[in-house]
């Protein structure tokens, strides 16, 4: 059953006088499970809602509405599907302590696939599940495969059922429903012949793939070889050219690349990132694909927009992945406010230096590299390294962090010239 968290003013629900805390049971005879069956089920226009009142009342609600008519009722958030696998590369396992409750969740919800493009593997679906993702059009899907080969893809996530994902790939397809895949690269796991044979089977499922990202394992401190290692610099290069092959190909066939190499793929191959064209219509940004070339060629198109700052000293905080991306910009930057522009490159001691992404920076290791602020700086923070909580990874609060640099105007952005045009 579903609470109901919210009513919206002025609907059908807030006519009705239901309450804030009422649990919705059945919607015309039919179970509601979670927040996507009650979405599904409110769109017939003739309604009978089973519910029970925050005191224990059951009552029934008969509804007749014209299909521009709104019910009105929030739910509260679903408990989180969590993962069923064991996964040798598990974000879990490279969490320091202190980090983020957030972050220990081990998710791997169809739910979050499909409203927030979360990455799923599928191995906690059984035949009925993947029946109701059929029958409500829960699509497009996020999968993440990893591997097509079944032993192969059985290793990587040390589950039984991750040999079935070829099976769940066509049922969900022939079902009418569309996905994206991705291939989290270990090297001599999942890297050469596999990739290739990855590729050609995803290919071979049809338009109903959309595309298929790759990127590089991301490894801390805490999991490094353990047992996976990270990705050289040659590894990454062979499968820049794999993908490459395919998007050829696909480019042929049907129009688009449809297979991309993650912007971190090119960081560790150090090749210059592809132009803009090579990504279509970045979908796929909050998956590392296209997101740097997006924030270079946004703050190259606006820099001559910022305010003018003359004679203030402005500090760009962001790791070592985009550090010289930033450096190569700062003059355009000075030259554009009037500011003195630093780049802070900002080491990462709370999960070890091999990560090199601004969104994993603790609010304690950008104060440590900071250091004290002067008068009238101002400190530009990557918007990645805080979540909506306004908490850095490490569970720092941002009012905190401003409380320490005092003395500073601390902004936030993903694009560092909107971000100062505010000024």
């Amino acid at each position: 059953m579903v609470r109901i968290a919210e009513i919206e003013a002025g609907s059908i629900a807030d006519e009705l006088s239901l309450e804030i805390g009422t649990r919705v049971v059945r919607i015309n005879g039919e179970r509601v499970r979670d927040g996507i069956d009650l979405t599904f089920l409110l769109s017939d226009t003739e309604l009978e809602l089973e519910t029970v009142s925050p005191s224990g009342e059951a009552v029934i609600y008969e509804i007749e509405r014209e299909p521009g008519d709104v019910v009105g009722i929030v739910p509260a958030p679903d408990a989180i599907r969590e993962c069923a696998n064991k996964c040798v590369f598990c974000f879990i396992d490279g969490n320091p302590q202190g980090v983020r409750d957030t972050l220990w969740l081990r998710d791997d919800d169809f739910r979050l696939s499909f409203t927030y493009g979360s990455y799923v593997t599928l191995t906690n679906l059984g035949p009925k599940g993947l029946k109701r993702l059929i029958d409500q059009r829960i699509s497009p899907l996020y999968v993440s495969v990893h591997a097509t080969e079944p032993e192969v893809r059985r290793r990587l996530l040390v589950n039984d059922r991750a040999g079935l994902i070829m099976e769940q790939l066509r049922d969900l397809i022939a079902g009418g429903l569309t996905l994206h895949t991705q291939v989290v690269l270990c090297p001599e796991w999942n890297d050469g012949d596999h990739l290739d044979r990855t590729i050609e089977d995803l290919w071979d499922l049809g338009p109903a793939i959309e595309s298929l990202s790759v990127v590089p394992v991301g490894l801390t401190r805490y999991n490094m070889n353990r047992p996976v290692r990270p990705l050289e610099p040659g590894e990454a290069a062979l499968a820049i050219e794999q993908v490459d092959g395919a998007r050829r190909r696909a480019l042929a066939g049907r129009g688009f690349g449809w297979a991309y190499a993650a912007d971190e793929m090119y960081l560790i191959a150090e090749r210059g990132l592809p132009a803009a064209a090579y990504y279509d219509d970045g979908a796929l940004y909050e998956n590392g694909v296209g997101a740097v070339r997006r924030f270079v060629d946004q703050f190259d198109a606006r820099v001559d927009q910022v305010a003018r700052l003359d004679g203030r000293r402005v500090r760009l905080v962001t790791a070592r992945s985009m550090a010289p991306f930033l450096r190569a910009r700062a003059g355009r930057l000075a030259e554009a406010s009037g500011a003195h522009v630093e780049v802070v490159e900002v080491t990462n001691r709370f999960f070890g230096e091999s990560v090199s992404i601004a969104g994993l920076l603790a609010g304690r290791d950008i104060l440590a590299d900071l250091g004290p602020a002067g008068p009238g700086d101002i400190v530009v923070l990557p918007a990645e390294a805080l979540n909506a909580d306004e908490l850095f990874i490490d569970s720092l609060p941002l009012a905190h962090f401003e409380g320490a640099q005092a003395a500073a105007s601390v902004v936030r952005g993903y694009e560092v010239t909107e971000a100062l045009a505010t000024l």
